[in-house]
């Protein structure tokens, strides 16, 4: 098929131009009758802000043209079907597994995965065993699952309705996904992936292989976290017969929202012509640009450039005095705003660049070479970590946490307790603790850590008072 082919942005322009009287919804009106204080940046967006009138489709029946930029997208994948997203990988993985699994179904799922998966278990009301990731040292994050650990919970759960992996992690480390997934399929069960940091690993030999490549079942993929996709945006690619297709589509139109946003849709077909026109010329100026970026920051004495899986994922991680934390506050106030911080790491998400487009990678690296110049020395690495507990499922059950009576106790008295919230810093969204969940000792000292420190923590109603809600 043409990549080059934007078939649902080309009709919304086709229809825009043709000056159309809007007797329909959205109230707007093609930006006719706006605020006057948002216009200059809304006019033109708004003029693609439509609904589904005749020539435009319907994403939930699709017929026209967004059936067309659907097919664009499963040819570009190489998939049995894709679809278009307009709420996110978040509503991708809910409807994934709430397809793939049903009520009191046990499920293998990777620990440090994404509330979004844990979300979708829970409304499923089935019984997930968590396989605990491995440690990276050398970020001190949790990162991909072994084979060994797999092996280990398939051999004590083998009736296990579906496998749920994250690849690759929020700072683009990857692990053996193709291995984990043969094993998986031997066994019978069906692998989903939240793939949301990988939709752009097909773009050629310089990046990790793609979940879908490596045969997951069903992939989820937040297109505009490294495409050019407006946010919400997202891909799901479905490859299996292992899952009904039928049951998978009713819930993406039972989750997803009846009115989807056009302008949103248009994004991913311009994202999906952007990456379906990638190029080998694209490709190596992208390298030498991110070689040249890091180049001018591993001559910088306070701060380490961790080596990574993804390209496009740059770990910077403080080796003087700041944590991670303060090190991303001083790149805010000289207008640097990256995409998370932890402990130890800033990360920045890199531009997919195509060949010679201009950036400002010059500009930034000598911003951080500024505000690092500044920072005190007396920072120590990551701590080495080793996870004793591999497997591991909840204390009590989703339908009788329903039953259960909470309670708020002081956090460094709650070791030992069954949490009954979720404790999650944001990014990257993955929970600390779940409700459900024995309380530790380490789940202790990082809450306290993360409150101290001012991370951004969803959850935890009374986090800020030292108490953790508990079941009785």
């Amino acid at each position: 098929m043409d990549q080059s082919k934007t078939p649902l942005y080309s009709q919304l322009v086709r229809h825009i131009n043709g000056s159309p009287l809007s007797f329909h919804v959205p109230g707007h009106k093609n930006g006719a009758f706006f605020p006057e204080e948002g216009q200059a940046f809304f006019n033109q967006i708004l003029k693609l802000d439509a609904t589904e009138i005749t020539g435009l489709d319907d994403l939930h029946s699709p017929g026209g043209v967004i059936f067309e930029a659907e097919e664009l997208l499963r040819d570009l994948y190489k998939t049995d079907k894709s679809f278009f997203l307009i709420n996110g990988s978040t509503v991708g993985n809910l409807a994934m597994v709430i397809a793939a699994i049903n009520e009191d179904d046990v499920v293998l799922v990777q620990r440090n995965s994404h509330k979004s998966i844990m979300n979708a278990i829970r409304l499923a009301k089935a019984k997930p065993v968590f396989i605990s990731p491995e440690f990276n040292g050398e970020y001190g994050v949790a990162a991909g699952l072994s084979i060994e650990g797999v092996k280990s919970a398939i051999s004590q759960y083998p009736n296990a309705k579906a496998l749920i992996l994250t690849y690759p992690n929020y700072y683009g480390l990857t692990y053996d996904l193709k291995t984990i997934i043969d094993l998986a399929h031997d066994h019978g069960i069906p692998v989903l992936v939240d793939e949301a940091h990988g939709v752009h690993f097909i773009a050629g030999d310089y990046f990790p292989a793609s979940a879908v490549e490596l045969g997951a079942d069903i992939v989820v993929q937040s297109a505009h976290k490294t495409l050019p996709a407006m946010t919400m945006g997202a891909f799901l690619h479905f490859q299996t017969n292992r899952i009904s297709l039928s049951k998978l589509k009713f819930y993406l139109q039972a989750l997803q929202s009846s009115s989807p946003s056009y302008p949103l849709m248009a994004s991913l077909d311009l994202a999906r012509l952007y990456l379906g026109t990638y190029s080998k010329d694209d490709i190596s100026y992208l390298k030498e640009e991110i070689g040249k970026f890091k180049k001018r920051l591993q001559k910088l004495t306070k701060i380490r450039v961790l080596q990574h899986d993804d390209p496009l994922k740059f770990t910077i991680q403080s080796s003087g005095a700041w944590s991670g934390f303060e090190l991303q506050s001083k790149l805010e106030s000289k207008g640097i705003f990256t995409e998370l911080a932890d402990p130890y790491n800033v990360l920045l998400v890199l531009p997919l660049l195509k060949d010679g487009m201009k950036h400002r990678l010059l500009e930034a690296s000598e911003k951080i070479a500024e505000v690092v110049s500044t920072m005190p020395d007396g920072k120590s690495k990551p701590e080495s970590k080793v996870i004793h507990k591999s497997i591991s499922t909840l204390e009590i059950s989703y339908r009788e946490m329903e039953l259960q009576q909470t309670e708020f106790v002081l956090l460094q008295e709650s070791a030992g307790r069954v949490c009954a919230e979720q404790i999650i810093p944001y990014p990257p969204g993955i929970p600390l603790c779940l409700p459900g969940e024995i309380i530790n000792e380490e789940d202790i000292k990082n809450i306290l850590f993360l409150t101290r420190a001012h991370a951004k923590i969803q959850g935890g109603e009374n986090l800020l008072a030292g108490k953790l809600k508990c079941f009785k």
